[in-house]
């Protein structure tokens, strides 16, 4: 420590020496007594930190020896020394694996922290669209769509469904059929008035049907339904043995 105080002192070769060699000589002196007194007060400031460090920690130390005793003294019995150092080296050769583990956790983290607000949002839509088909009456549809497949089901028997599937592809054929454009359309109108003439009152008497059947269009449906009649008598036709 003296060789890295400032500027030591210097002697002159030889004489005496004059009073402001003297003065010099004592302010050098000064200045060395106050930088080492100035070294001691730091060193005894840190070992007063040191021990005050120390009255802090051993408290903790001491509970946390003390914990650590008792635990290990309740699974001393299911644990043996030579198996933890074992597992310890193990944790040690698998260090760089373990890495790689917590990297993947890192990742994973980061990711659900990416999705979590797709997430919400997702939510959030599939909660306004539930509520809009709520509204529309999708759920209500799909109750009565459920008792009506149930009626059906109850209502139909094992050999009812195996010719079902037999005649599927007919009754398909039909329903196409049925659904042309102008069927539809037929059925629509014919429907329409049907409704709006069954409500006026009805005239049997022969001059009234006489005077209907000068009406050609009630002459063109006859024709149709004597046409319709034809093929459903052939169709009923008895089979000749």
């Amino acid at each position: 420590m003296l060789a890295s105080m400032p500027n030591e002192i210097e002697l002159r070769g030889s004489g005496e020496p004059s009073l402001a060699d003297l003065h010099g000589k004592l302010d050098l002196l000064t200045q060395q007594v106050a930088y080492l007194t100035a070294q001691a007060e730091q060193a005894e400031r840190a070992r007063q930190d040191r021990a005050e460090l120390m009255r802090d920690v051993m408290p903790v130390a001491n509970d946390a020896f003390r914990l650590a005793t008792q635990e290990l003294e309740e699974i001393q019995e299911y644990v043996d020394l030579r198996d933890l150092l074992r597992l310890v080296k193990r944790l040690w050769r698998n260090t760089p694996m373990l890495e790689r583990m917590l990297d993947q956790l890192e990742s994973m983290s980061e990711l659900a922290d990416t999705l979590l607000p797709l997430g919400d949002q997702a939510f959030e839509k599939a909660v306004d669209t539930l509520q809009t088909m709520e509204q529309k009456g999708y759920f209500v549809f799909a109750q009565g769509g459920m008792q009506i497949a149930d009626n059906i089901v109850t209502s139909f028997s094992a050999d009812d469904v195996k010719k079902l599937g037999d005649n599927i592809v007919l009754i398909l054929n039909v329903i196409k059929d049925m659904t042309k454009p102008e069927i539809m359309q037929f059925v629509h109108n014919t429907l329409l008035v049907a409704e709006k003439e069954i409500e006026k009152p009805v005239d049997t008497s022969i001059p009234a049907l006489l005077k209907q059947m000068r009406d050609p269009n009630v002459r063109r449906g006859l024709a149709l339904t004597m046409r319709v009649m034809s093929v459903v008598g052939a169709q009923a036709e008895p089979t000749k043995n």
